[in-house]
């Protein structure tokens, strides 16, 4: 479904020196896959992920996706961002919309369907997540965990065909973290094509078709979740899993 050729990022420093945040990756993720992406902070993790919908310019190298590069001058990246679901670390919901306003704003404004198209997918989506009843409340009133459940409908809405996931429980208090799995969860179960990046363990153990430890800007391991976990292959990620577990 994507192929990553050869991926590097660069970033200017205040002081005109460079950072190379991705260091040449070379990754493929096949449809129904759920790739799960651990490292420690400011390895790159959140930067690959955000290039592979082009919410960062990689410095070079091309990412091909469902048979097209989509880095290639001239393509149109809103029409390709329409097809792949991105939920980020703080929501960004629309404070003076309701959350039925939020979820089917861009569907209408994109006429990817008609409002009561929008309306009776939306009306499903968030009776699956059990929130069906903060359908006309604004974002103010709901708690971390409402909020990124609600984020991670208004992605479903657009009927993508892969999900992008940015760190999605980081930001929320510890007892609201499960209730926000449990939907990623589900939609592993439904077979959705997912990239998650994230420090929840267990999560990419239980969920995981494979792991990825991202290092410095490179990959430096993959592998099944059994075998990541129990038997770590390198020292530097050996160290790593010996902080976080």
């Amino acid at each position: 479904m994507i192929t990553v050729k050869n991926l590097h990022k660069e970033f200017k420093n205040a002081d005109g020196t460079t950072s190379h945040v991705l260091d040449g990756i070379n990754y493929e993720i096949n449809k129904g896959e759920k790739i799960v992406i651990v490292g420690p902070s400011g390895s790159g993790k959140s930067t690959f992920l955000r290039c592979l919908n082009l919410l960062e310019r990689p410095t070079s190298g091309q990412i091909i996706f469902d048979g097209e590069d989509i880095t290639a001058p001239g393509v149109n990246i809103n029409k390709v961002r329409e097809r792949m679901g991105m939920v980020f670390q703080n929501f960004n919901l629309f404070n003076n919309l309701t959350i039925m306003q939020n979820i089917i704003l861009a569907p209408v404004k994109l006429k990817v369907m008609s409002e009561a198209e929008a309306r009776k997918k939306a009306t499903e989506l968030l009776e699956r997540v059990n929130l069906l009843d903060k359908a006309d409340v604004y974002p103010a009133s709901l708690s971390g965990g409402q909020k990124q459940r609600i984020a991670i409908v208004r992605s479903l809405c657009m009927n993508p065909e892969m999900m992008l996931f940015d760190e999605p429980t980081s930001a929320l208090d510890p007892e609201m973290v499960g209730e926000v799995l449990d939907v990623m969860k589900q939609l592993a179960d439904d077979g959705m094509t997912m990239v998650v990046v994230t420090h929840e363990m267990g999560f990419a153990r239980e969920v995981a078709t494979k792991v990825l430890f991202v290092d410095e800007g490179k990959i430096l391991e993959e592998n099944t979740p059994d075998e990541f976990f129990d038997h770590p292959r390198s020292k530097r990620l050996q160290d790593f899993l010996s902080k976080v577990l």
